[in-house]
């Protein structure tokens, strides 16, 4: 008979009995596995980096290198608060951000202190008119044009002149420096003589023939000079005869070579005439600011086919400027003016005149300002911490400039009538370059070009004769006395860099100061 199957013998108990010990026998397997990851990595934590294997001690085995993520989470020994963040958001290992520190370090600059009188005395030397920079920046293609001018003439062992203008301040003076260095460099790299250099500066000569005393004086052929003519007699005789081949160049550099403009022009045309004299050795470079000199006061120099060749020094730009102040600050290991600042002097010079002198001394007169700033601040907190962002700023600059700038004229000529700024724009063309005064007449010969050309109704003789008087009146012009009106001699009291600060912002007066 058979036997009837009770519900403890079904084989569906039997089924889902051994499924659940499956389930338990995994479980438990998974439990083991873990723990023995968790052995492993503690043990792994308390082996040192290098592990030493106990059958032969000199073999050993380094540590697996592990991401700094995985390291941070993974030993112990680390404690939470060593694991930071970086910038980012990302986790960073103490090993890391030590690094990273030290790179940091590597750009950084030390702490401005403008209280520190070192640090203040080091900037302002560093933006000081006399101090020579080590690189001049933004007048490359200029040097290379007069130095390919002085290796020509010396390769061929022939005279030449040159003539180099420019508004002040664009760096000319320190360009023919740097071109006379380069001269000697590329003679002494080609076996060549050292050219003979004469720098005279022409606003230091009592008279304008001591030029050729200063040449002759200077040089080497001072030695063979007779003393019974004189200096330019010499100059003359010693050019006019054959030397011998291996005897040197003379490189003349006449900075300010306006100053020897006289009524006959004498001076001029026998300076330059010595570098056409049969055996003539000299190289002569002219510097100045008239743009014109060559045509205007040498006219029978191009008539003799010895026009001297012309370099123009351009005023400088705004980027011009901003680069300039920012490699004669680069040098400092502190920063002490504003980016910002600097850009505002930059723009305000450049569009005023361009001139680097004016620059540097806005920069020196900021820095100033806030040294007495500074020194006030002491005087009431004499124990207060030094504020980290003491800089040069926007406000210093812009009390600087209006101080370089602005003056009382300034206000007057921008308060005047349109007539009387006229007369203003037409004496500031007047005198440009070494032209010191002019007649009545000629200023308003300007004045009726300049009236015509903009459609304005011109003033009488009469009525620009007043208001010419006027305008002497308030410290802008200066008349000379005269029984007639005409021959008066007007010449400028004010810089012609004010009149253009004046009057820039009105567009038909920039136009006419071009």
């Amino acid at each position: 008979m058979p036997t009837i199957a009770g519900p403890s013998s079904s084989p569906h108990k039997h089924i889902v009995g051994s499924r659940s010990e499956n389930i338990g026998a995994l479980r438990s397997a998974e439990v083991n596995i873990l723990r023995k990851r968790k052995l492993r990595s503690d043990s792994a934590a308390e082996v040192p980096p290098t592990a030493v294997l106990p059958g032969n001690s000199s073999l050993s085995t380094p540590m697996k290198w592990k991401s700094p993520r995985r390291c941070a989470f993974s030993c112990p020994r680390t404690p939470k608060e060593e694991i930071k963040e970086d910038s980012n958001g990302k986790l960073a290992s103490p090993v890391i951000s030590a690094v990273g520190k030290q790179f940091d370090c590597l750009g950084v600059k030390s702490k401005w202190n403008p209280r520190d009188d070192d640090q203040m005395k080091a900037v302002k030397e560093a933006l000081h008119v006399s101090k020579a920079p080590s690189t001049i920046v933004c007048r490359e293609d200029e040097q290379r044009r007069v130095f390919e001018f002085v290796k020509g003439c010396m390769e061929q062992n022939k005279a030449g002149s040159l003539y180099i203008c420019g508004c002040p301040g664009t760096g000319k003076s320190l360009s023919m420096e740097k071109v006379r260095q380069q001269a000697e460099d590329w003679a002494k790299q080609e076996g060549l003589p050292c050219p003979e250099t004469v720098s005279v500066n022409c606003t230091s000569l009592t008279k304008t023939t001591d030029i050729f005393s200063k040449i002759l004086g200077n040089s080497e052929l001072g030695t063979k000079a007779n003393g019974s003519s004189s200096p330019l007699q010499q100059l003359q005789i010693l050019f006019s005869q054959k030397q011998q081949s291996s005897s040197k160049m003379m490189l003349i550099i006449a900075d300010e070579m306006d100053y020897l403009i006289t009524r006959d022009r004498g001076v001029l045309h026998e300076l330059f005439m010595l570098t056409t004299l049969p055996f003539s050795r000299c190289i002569l470079i002219g510097v100045a600011n008239a743009i014109d000199l060559a045509d205007r006061f040498l006219p029978k120099l191009k008539s003799l086919n010895c026009k001297p060749l012309v370099v123009t020094f351009r005023a400088y730009s705004k980027e011009q400027i901003l680069r300039i102040l920012q490699e004669r600050l680069v040098a400092l290991p502190y920063v002490a003016f504003q980016s910002k600042a600097l850009e505002l002097c930059a723009r305000k010079v450049s569009a005023a005149s361009g001139d680097m002198r004016k620059a540097l001394c806005v920069c020196r007169s900021a820095l100033e300002i806030l040294e007495t700033e500074v020194r006030g601040s002491t005087d009431q907190e004499p124990q207060g911490p030094v504020p980290e962002d003491q800089l040069v700023k926007m406000d210093h600059m812009v009390a600087a400039l209006s101080k370089t700038f602005k003056s009382p004229v300034v206000d007057t000529m921008q308060t005047l009538p349109q007539h009387q700024q006229i007369i203003v724009c037409s004496a500031a063309k007047a005198f440009r370059g070494s032209k010191k005064d002019r007649t009545i007449a000629e200023l308003n010969k300007l004045y009726l070009e300049i009236c015509k050309s903009s459609m304005i109704t011109p003033a009488g003789i009469t009525e620009f004769t007043n208001m010419c008087t006027v305008l002497n009146d308030q410290g802008i012009l200066k008349l000379s006395q005269a029984r007639e009106d005409k021959p008066k001699r007007v010449s400028l009291r004010v810089d012609e860099a004010d009149i253009t600060f004046a009057l820039k912002e009105i567009r038909f007066f920039r136009n006419c100061l071009l």
